[in-house]
């Protein structure tokens, strides 16, 4: 009987739950995907169902199994957003729909911990600031509106966490949850009881932290008969969506970056050394030895489905985002001056603020939907060349672009991003980056895989386009805007009276 050559990798994303089977050095064998449901009954809020996600998972497992055979898999890893909040009870049942990592529902509390702490010394000890990603501040959130969930509280963890306990019934959470939610000392890496204790919840709630490529669980008897998965099977730490989707396209290198199209925006950056700055996230790199400074656009993806739904004829047969997206394509850069900002959940990096909201500026009746559809892209690409301004003030040299995921296959979305950066954007060939990056940490974690780099030969890039340089004429002057319409909207979100 030969040995187990198949790997798989799981995400449980914002817009829909993805499971891919990889045989190395280069296979992917199977996908099977199934869509998820982002709820926001508040302005600002963003949940989900974790019922829904298992559902998923487990659909999807079976799918990919039945494809490759139970006897040939060797190993699983979960990757999901973060750091999606999941509460358990003492019993192991979910409280409560999931607080999402684009939630904004927190800024009083976050405003609260600001005014408690010393900002700058959090941020060293840290590696992350004071902001709505907190998961301190969104528990806080819940003592002061849900005190019947809260003191209920028996575990908290993240989406991925989750899942593996689902599989394994060991309750973990991967360094990268624990980081983000801040909880993690930079200099131990361990989860320090004084952070936890600025969440309110008793240190026990916060389960063992596990790394991404150590074994954290076995898949059990229970689960095995839901997902056709081997009793037995190896289930990995687990990794951040972002961080592995990073991986996944090839981001090993300084200078790499990874623009990530999925429901929210994610830009990643490889570095051998931490830079602490309070407008982006920090997180450690699945590569031993490397970090990955990063940012999240509270609202890409989920935005476009948001309007394409609004905008389009209930009657329609048409894909809304492809017949919206061949409308914007014959409207000129920069969509005749309509300008919008893409702060539909609030905005997380660089600016963290949960008051701002989606905004568009120029409205006139000779804009059409076309020009609203193209002008979201356009806020999208802007809120990608802030981040990679921040990176530059940071000391990073950004010079590499790779977009990947869901949005990545809109040819003309690329485009304007590639005229927005006014640099070149390889597209990622296979759309599934953060499943099979995923699967490739349970490779390492299996000994199928012995070097990191090896991950290159699964990322199949594909086009690159190049900038037009009128179009990036244009759009230097449109981002201009673009950034002086938040500063001058900051006090309207904010509920300020305006000296006149």
């Amino acid at each position: 009987m030969s040995q187990p050559d198949v790997v798989i990798g799981l995400d449980i994303g914002t817009t829909s739950t993805i499971a891919a089977a990889v045989c190395l050095p280069d296979q992917i064998l199977a996908v099977a995907s199934r869509p998820t449901t982002l709820s926001s009954p508040h302005a600002g809020w963003a949940e989900e169902d974790p019922a829904q996600w298992w559902d998923n998972a487990v659909a999807v497992l079976r799918e990919v199994v039945a494809a490759v055979g139970a006897a040939r898999i060797a190993g699983i890893c979960v990757t999901g957003m973060l750091p999606a909040v999941v509460l358990l009870d003492a019993e192991g049942k979910v409280l409560r729909p999931s607080i999402q990592q684009s939630d904004g529902r927190c800024g009083v509390e976050v405003a609260e911990l600001a005014a408690e702490l010393d900002e700058a010394a959090f941020l060293r000890r840290t590696g992350n600031g004071i902001n709505q990603q907190l998961v301190a501040a969104k528990l806080r959130w819940l003592r002061r509106h849900e005190p019947q969930v809260f003191g209920r509280i028996a575990t908290v963890f993240g989406s991925y966490d989750y899942i593996n306990f689902r599989l394994t019934g060991v309750r973990a959470v991967e360094q990268n949850w624990a980081l983000e939610a801040g909880f993690t000392d930079l200099a131990t890496g361990k989860i320090a009881d004084d952070l936890v204790e600025l969440a309110g919840i008793p240190r026990s709630a916060v389960p063992t932290r596990s790394v991404s490529h150590e074994r954290m669980g076995i898949v059990t008897a229970e689960a095995a008969a839901l997902t056709g998965l081997p009793v037995g099977l190896p289930v990995f730490g687990g990794a951040a969506d972002h961080i592995v989707s990073a991986l996944g396209a090839g981001i090993v290198a300084s200078g790499d970056v990874l623009l990530k199209f999925g429901g929210a925006g994610d830009i990643v950056v490889a570095t051998d050394h931490p830079v602490p700055d309070a407008r982006l996230f920090l997180d450690y790199h699945l590569v031993p030895g490397l970090y990955a400074p990063n940012g999240c656009m509270a609202s890409s993806g989920s935005a476009l489905n948001w309007l394409g739904g609004l905008i389009t004829p209930v009657a329609s047969n048409e894909k809304p985002h492809q017949m919206l997206d061949a409308l914007a394509d014959e409207i000129a850069p920069g969509s005749d001056d309509l300008i919008c900002l893409p702060y539909f959940l609030g905005e997380k990096t660089p600016i963290h603020d949960p008051l701002a909201r989606g905004t568009f500026v120029g409205l006139g009746l000779n804009h059409s939907r076309g020009h609203l559809w193209r002008a979201t892209l356009e806020a999208v690409a802007f809120g990608f060349r802030h981040h990679i301004d921040v990176l530059r003030e940071m000391g990073h040299t950004p010079s590499r672009y790779v977009a990947s995921d869901g949005g990545s296959r809109s040819r003309v979305w690329m485009q304007i991003v590639a005229d927005v950066m006014g640099a070149p954007v390889t597209l990622l060939d296979n759309h599934h980056g953060s499943s099979v990056g995923a699967a490739f940490v349970a490779a390492m974690g299996t000994g199928l895989a012995a070097d990191w780099q090896d991950v290159t030969k699964l990322s199949r890039l594909g086009e690159t386009l190049q900038p037009s340089l009128a179009a990036s004429i244009t759009y230097d002057a449109a981002y201009k805007r673009y950034r002086e319409l938040y500063v001058r909207l900051a006090p309207f979100f904010h509920g300020q009276t305006l000296p006149y």
